[in-house]
């Protein structure tokens, strides 16, 4: 059985019909995963928006310090932060309006997952886009 936080379902919505994703973590420094995800989400047309504390433009796109201050809708959040610090992130995706959360490999926070799905918002966690994009081109 599938577990509640890899529901097929959340991720086909993120990876096939939500289209701009805040990528929280996401610095200039190519050798970081987040920039390499990044630059796959830009290559499956998705738009990227850096969300660092510096707000550096990265990939072409202009960043922002927070979540709160991006001045366009924004679909998923993705998380590249450490699991003691990424559920702040949930509940400001959640405040903004997202109409997805996404924590990526290794980031688990099951409260923020309780609180994210009560609130009526799809979150997945403890996966990445480039693995489940690899899982149904292999399938």
């Amino acid at each position: 059985m599938t577990p509640a936080h890899l529901d097929p379902a959340a991720i086909d919505l993120m990876l096939d019909d939500l289209e701009t994703w805040a990528v929280v973590g996401l610095s200039g420094d190519p050798s970081r995963t987040a920039y390499r995800i990044a630059a796959l989400l830009q290559q499956q047309g998705k738009r990227i928006v850096p969300v660092h504390p510096s707000a550096p433009t990265v990939l072409g796109e202009q960043g922002y310090a927070t979540l709160a201050d991006i001045p366009f809708p924004v679909d998923v959040v993705d998380v590249f932060r450490r699991s003691e610090d990424a559920g702040r992130f949930a509940d400001e995706a959640v405040a903004i309006g997202a109409r997805g959360v996404w924590f990526q490999l290794g980031v688990i926070d099951e409260a923020a997952f309780e609180r994210t799905r009560a609130a009526g918002v799809p979150m997945v966690m403890d996966t990445c886009p480039a693995i489940e994009w690899r899982r149904r081109s292999s399938s």
